[in-house]
């Protein structure tokens, strides 16, 4: 991911001076004796030692150091790219030009098809690592220390990508590891510096399914003669107004098995309007299935098994303004205008961001999109406070409820069929955030092999959000307000018919909160006259919305900073409880809070009970 110009408050501090100003505050509690400060060894196995031959002036260049009379070497600049910033646009080159160079044969390598390519994360040893010596900054506190002499590297270890490789002629899907030994800019030319760490294929699964797929699948359909006289039947010859949207086959038999390529298309169909966006999805067009592998595009099954009469086109269903319900827009709103003449509060450092006491880093990947990394809160005297690894939503299910045809097998992963961040939307088209924007840009990989970025992928601005605390004094008359900030970081995508947004917003208490808005369009069915349906609600004379639900699976590898014996960051599950009547209750009246300390994971597995109020806190 890749920043893009900003007016935002850069953090402009030599790590030099840095690094002067943190020793001299640590020096004093630190014993004399010299100390070394361990990593993991992939660390230590991958320096590049300078060569016998290098001149001073590439040793120095190469081993610029600073010392302390702590005995701890540090380097004097920083690296330019952190362990976990994602992969640039020159990084995802080099990893595809290396898969494509270690194809076995013409063939081999004419049929590679890259799904996704992201970073493989490193250990968390070397983001401590990183972000103690190499990144500002300044923080050999967060390296824990062992006796002996300092032994710090001069550099970090290659970064790595993971690549989902498909072969659409021998219908292989393959997981690559490559190291990214070096990469700058110009590689995107051809040149590159790669190195096939490993590469596994993973034997009767399908990768997700990719946008250039989705478009022959389409065209694939509206060719087929059947399908044409299906559509003739149901008063449309013009297959431009056709809108076909492969879903995966699901896995309701061993004829979906995923040792085949395999899509079943839904149908609907736009009217013959001047309307720029128009909503295709109010005219789904039932009765007809279809089967197509996905890997040969053609079209295995066809079966036009019920004639179902669209529904009536509508304008007022569209959604351009002053086209939806009603026929015109609001004009009693007056603008509302969210200005910071100052500038916003966060800072910004490539993708290291700052903002009151939080401090974390951006990320982004195909699957996934929005990731938040390295968590910490600045407490008082305790200083940096490491609270979370790693955020992010991995999965997303929707499971229709519906039993009819086609309905019954609409069983959406979103992720993992599709992918939550190559799906991602530009937010500079349309109003997506106010107030003072931090965009971000993310580079991703197409079909192809081609790198392809999404320019303000990512949005990150601060909202008011409303009264915090506030206490009147009914003596005085004096009233004293706390007004909420938060800082909110977050992205859209579009899968389909739906649009989701997803949004992370840390709050100035020190509460996160994760939260998903669903948006967009209904997956729609089409009813005959005067029919109803028990597993949906009727919308529009022959039109209803089957019911579903939508799962969302968020993964979440907190990194809290308690050590064994501590009473510090602890889950406590809080329960209403009403007291018996009693010696102890002799007005009947009496409840109270009863704590319970969860003190594993498995513990933690608990369900809501709203009727005693339960909820957890952290000690």
């Amino acid at each position: 991911m890749a920043t893009v110009e900003e007016k935002t408050t850069p953090i402009c501090c030599s790590l030099q001076n840095k690094n002067k100003t943190a020793a001299s505050a640590t020096s004093p509690n630190v014993p004399q004796q010299k100390q070394q400060l361990p990593f993991i060894s992939a660390v230590d196995s991958r320096l590049d030692p300078p060569p016998k031959s290098a001149s001073s002036k590439e040793l120095k260049d190469r081993k610029e150091t600073i010392s302390f009379d702590i005995g701890i070497t540090v380097m004097a600049k920083a690296q330019t790219c952190h362990p976990l910033d994602p992969l640039s646009a020159a990084e995802i080159s080099v990893a595809v030009a290396t898969v494509r160079a270690a194809g076995a044969t013409p063939e081999v390598r004419d049929g590679i098809r890259f799904i996704e390519v992201g970073l493989v994360e490193p250990e968390k040893q070397v983001v401590a690592l990183a972000d103690a010596y190499f990144f500002p900054p300044f923080q050999p506190s967060l390296l824990p220390r062992i006796k002996g002499g300092p032994v710090i590297p001069s550099k970090l270890p290659p970064r790595k990508a993971r690549l989902v490789v498909y072969n659409k002629k021998s219908n292989e899907t393959s997981i690559w590891i490559v190291e990214l030994t070096e990469v700058h800019a110009t590689t995107r030319g051809g040149h590159h510096r790669g190195k096939v760490i490993t590469s596994t294929v993973v034997p009767d699964v399908q990768p997700p399914m990719d946008a250039v797929e989705y478009a022959e699948c389409e065209a694939v359909v509206k060719d087929f003669p059947p399908f044409r006289e299906a559509m003739k039947k149901r008063g449309i010859e013009d297959m431009d107004l056709v809108m076909v949207d492969p879903w995966c086959a699901g896995y309701h038999s061993e004829g979906d098995a995923p040792s085949r390529r395999l899509a079943k298309p839904l149908f609907f169909c736009r009217t013959e309007s001047d309307c720029p966006m128009e909503n295709g999805y109010a005219r789904p067009v039932e009765g007809i299935h279809v089967l197509v592998d996905m890997q040969n595009m053609v079209v295995l099954e066809f079966e036009d098994r019920k004639l179902v009469p669209l529904p009536q086109a509508d304008p007022l269903r569209n959604y351009t303004s002053g086209e939806t319900r009603g026929g015109v827009d609001r004009s009693d709103v007056k603008p509302l205008q969210i200005i910071q003449p100052d500038g916003p509060s966060f800072r910004v450092n490539g993708n290291f961001i700052q903002w009151q006491k939080w401090n974390f880093r951006i990320g982004f990947t195909p699957r996934e999109g929005l990731v938040i990394y390295s968590v910490a809160y600045i407490d008082g005297s305790r200083g940096r406070r490491p609270v979370a690894h790693r955020l992010s939503f991995v999965e997303m299910v929707v499971p229709y409820g519906d039993p009819n045809d086609p309905h019954y097998r609409k069983n959406a992963f979103d992720a993992g069929e599709d992918g939550l961040g190559k799906n991602a939307h530009s937010l500079k088209k349309g109003c997506d955030c106010l107030g003072y924007i931090k965009y971000f840009d993310a580079h991703f990989t197409n079909f192809y092999g081609g790198v392809e970025t999404i320019e303000n992928c990512v949005c990150m601005h601060e909202e008011d959000h409303g009264m915090l605390w506030k206490h009147q004094d009914w003596r005085t008359g004096l009233a004293e307000v706390r007004r909420s900030r938060r800082l909110t970081v977050s992205f859209i995508c579009t899968v389909a018919n739906y649009e989701y947004g997803f949004y992370w917003h840390f709050y100035q208490d020190g509460k996160i909160e994760a939260e998903v808005k669903l948006t967009g369009i209904l997956s729609l069915g089409a009813l005959q006259q005067g029919e109803t349906r028990k597993y949906g609600t009727t919308i529009a004379p022959g039109l209803y919305a089957p019911v579903h639900q939508h799962f969302f699976v968020a993964r979440m590898d907190m990194a809290v900073d308690c050590k064994p014996g501590e009473a510090f960051n602890q889950v406590v599950e809080v329960n209403v409880k009403v007291e018996e009547p009693g010696k102890n209750n002799v007005h009947n009246n009496a409840f109270y809070a009863e704590e319970k300390l969860l003190k594993s994971e498995l513990e933690a597995m608990r369900d809501c009970d709203p009727l005693s109020a339960r909820h957890w806190i952290k000690l």
